[in-house]
């Protein structure tokens, strides 16, 4: 197929992997943080889901006046540079460091714990959930994903963390759960009253153990003795997501703010274009709505790590 031309002139285009089948957004950790980054952030941006990896082997990545960026920290401090938004600007020294040390607990240790539970344990139910269409795409989603399960374990183990048991590293993500939920408390975001970077970081993973892990050990930690991220998760979700919504909805994670505006969705879209300001009004209602035109999605991989070795298998897709 001959490669579209994409005019990035003054818009944000993120290219990530296709919607999966379930209702969530993403099975990507870093492409739900760099989506819900740019709905927190209101900047308006273009969906573009074509499943090709940055010129560095990495996904998500965006596009601005034909700049390529790759890396959802170096993106965030790119956007931050060339369109002046800050997330963080309410954030002391020591609040901004604390927030650097949370993401990188998440990021380079938590993630590696909830993608083995994702491919490698629950690779069965994460099949179900991969968006590919076509005669033999039962086959090939089997294909792409135990080729995802090799390439997770082997990652995993070049890491440190997989040469644990599967017991260790339950441990290990536990504790990380317990440390973020100790940490949340009972506030409202993860560094007080106001959303931060680090609250898109922790909700893209978080969302994955409360959405994409059914019947797993973190999807019963969130939603049982750590109740408090799961609420912490649908505050996130109902505020910047409001088309997204989940067939167990119910009032369990609700707080005193929620209203009944708040519980009024409609299915999630593949948008073009999308602002949150422009799309949706106050109540969150939407306003207009425009299908994505590319909906191929190759592969489910989360590729914000080094994928050298994962260039062999893009050849053979």
């Amino acid at each position: 197929r001959k490669e579209e031309e994409l005019d990035s002139k003054d818009a944000i285009i993120l290219h990530q992997f296709s919607r999966p089948t379930n209702g969530v957004p993403s099975l990507s950790p870093f492409c739900l943080k760099m989506e819900t980054y740019l709905r927190m952030a209101d900047l308006p941006y273009q969906n573009y889901f074509d499943g090709k990896l940055s010129p560095q082997g990495k996904m998500p990545w965006i596009e601005y006046n034909h700049k390529k960026v790759s890396g959802t920290e170096f993106i965030i401090d790119f956007l931050e540079e060339k369109l002046g938004v800050n997330l963080n600007k309410h954030l002391g020294p020591h609040e901004r460091a604390v927030s650097r040390a949370v993401t990188r607990m998440v990021e380079e240790h938590l993630y590696w714990t909830l993608t083995y539970c994702q491919w490698v344990e629950n690779l069965h139910e994460t099949q179900k959930m991969v968006s590919l269409f076509g005669p033999f795409s039962d086959l090939m989603k089997w294909i792409l994903c135990h080729l995802t399960k090799g390439i997770v374990k082997r990652e995993m183990y070049g890491h440190g963390i997989g040469r644990f048991s599967e017991e260790e590293m339950y441990t290990l993500m536990e504790k990380d759960m317990r440390t973020l939920a100790g940490l949340l408390g009972d506030k409202k975001y993860i560094m007080g009253p106001n959303v931060s970077t680090v609250d898109a970081t922790v909700f893209g993973h978080l969302a994955q153990a409360m959405w994409t892990l059914p019947g797993t050990r973190p999807e019963r930690l969130i939603k049982g003795e750590l109740i408090n991220l799961a609420m912490y998760c649908e505050r996130i979700r109902r505020k910047f997501w409001p088309e997204w919504h989940h067939d167990d909805d119910n009032t369990l994670y609700e707080s005193e703010e929620s209203s009944e505006a708040s519980k009024t969705y409609s299915p999630l879209q593949d948008f073009s274009f999308y602002s949150r300001t422009e799309t949706f009004d106050e109540e969150g209602n939407s306003i207009s709505q425009t299908p994505d035109t590319d909906y191929t999605g190759h592969s489910l991989f989360d590729s914000d790590v080094d994928m050298d070795d994962y260039r062999d298998h893009e050849q053979c897709k």
